[in-house]
């Protein structure tokens, strides 16, 4: 890896190389969760907090101030250091600056009803910011008792009398009905890797558009893998990252229910679910970030640096949007009068 600013060259291991992947391990979670984790398994780190999103960013070295990569608001790095559970691994970035603008030009230039100068000014060498964003990932076996109801459908015939043009007919229909069993049994899942996210300054759905991960490609934490690019601290506590994880996990585990009782229809009464063999562990992941302010307006827009798809708050031109409701207006009524003429 070398530096675009200085020109240092570090060797960095690859991303797929499994040598490099063997120190890569899971964290207890209920140690986690008790706050009792070994010593190695803390780090202290400088950080800023940006007061307009919330964003909590790491810095390394004599750096002092900078812009918030997500709102663009200018911050002053703190003089303490704190502690948080240190990330146990990263994927490194495969995108290069130049290959996500590039993306975000194409994205941007799909946006129809984008203000037509979005995309040049985004595109006029605006630096995007490369930054780490953390992640939790949760594994966990569960096994899962139910109770519920199930619906098979059944049909009958039925005839009725309706009156066409003054007369009476008799006509026949077919009427769906369901009936109903009582259901119960079980179901085991295993869950490995689920990913929540550990950060505020980013809607969750931006960050979940941006997947797949090919989380494969992990490999142990490393400062060097840092160099150039800036680190999100998790805002996301472990018990609330844990909290989303559980209620992910249980829209798996209905869907898994619903499946195992079968038929037409489904209704679930109860769910007990036991989770065992529970870990967790700290990851970053690499995101390139644009923020930008345009016409007195901020635009948020992310860029998986490991695939390079993009996500962003979508903007709206009202001219356009009023052109193009004209327009379908004025299609409209040329349809209406050729039909009339005909």
């Amino acid at each position: 890896m070398v530096c675009a600013h200085c020109g240092h060259a570090q060797e960095v291991p690859e991303a797929g190389d499994k040598t490099a992947r063997t120190g890569l391990v899971e964290l207890d979670l209920q140690d986690g969760l008790a706050a009792d984790l070994p010593r190695g398994a803390v780090v202290e780190h400088r950080t800023t907090h940006c007061p307009n999103c919330g964003a909590v960013v790491e810095f390394a070295g004599e750096r002092h101030a900078a812009e918030c990569p997500f709102c663009a608001t200018p911050v002053v790095v703190d003089t303490g250091t704190s502690r948080s559970i240190k990330p146990q691994g990263l994927i490194p970035f495969a995108v290069t600056e130049e290959a996500a603008r590039e993306a975000l030009g194409r994205w941007l230039k799909t946006r129809w009803f984008a203000p037509s100068g979005l995309g040049d000014y985004a595109r006029k060498g605006r630096r995007i910011q490369g930054i780490y964003t953390p992640f939790w990932t949760f594994d966990a076996d569960t096994r899962s008792r139910y109770t519920g109801q199930r619906g098979d459908y059944y049909y009958e015939t039925r005839t009725r009398t309706v009156t066409v043009n003054g007369k009476s007919q008799q006509r026949t229909e077919r009427v769906r009905h369901t009936r109903w069993r009582a259901a119960s049994g079980a179901v085991a899942r295993k869950f490995d890797d689920l990913l929540v996210l550990a950060a505020k300054s980013l809607p969750r759905s931006h960050t979940d558009a941006l997947q797949p991960w090919d989380l494969s490609a992990l490999v142990p934490y490393r400062e060097d893998y840092l160099s150039g690019f800036l680190a999100e601290g998790y805002t996301v506590t472990l018990p609330e990252g844990h909290g989303t994880a559980r209620e992910i996990m249980a829209g798996v585990i209905a869907g898994d229910v619903r499946r195992d009782i079968g038929g037409d229809e489904q209704r679930i009464s109860t769910i007990n679910t036991t989770h065992y063999n529970e870990t967790f562990k700290h990851i970053l992941l690499p995101v390139w970030t644009a923020a930008y302010k345009y016409r007195g307006r901020s635009f948020r827009f992310v860029v998986n640096g490991q695939s390079g798809k993009v996500q962003g708050e979508r903007p709206w031109s009202p001219w356009k949007i009023a052109f193009a409701v004209l327009l379908a207006l004025l299609l409209a009524g040329a349809v209406v009068m050729l039909s009339e003429a005909r």
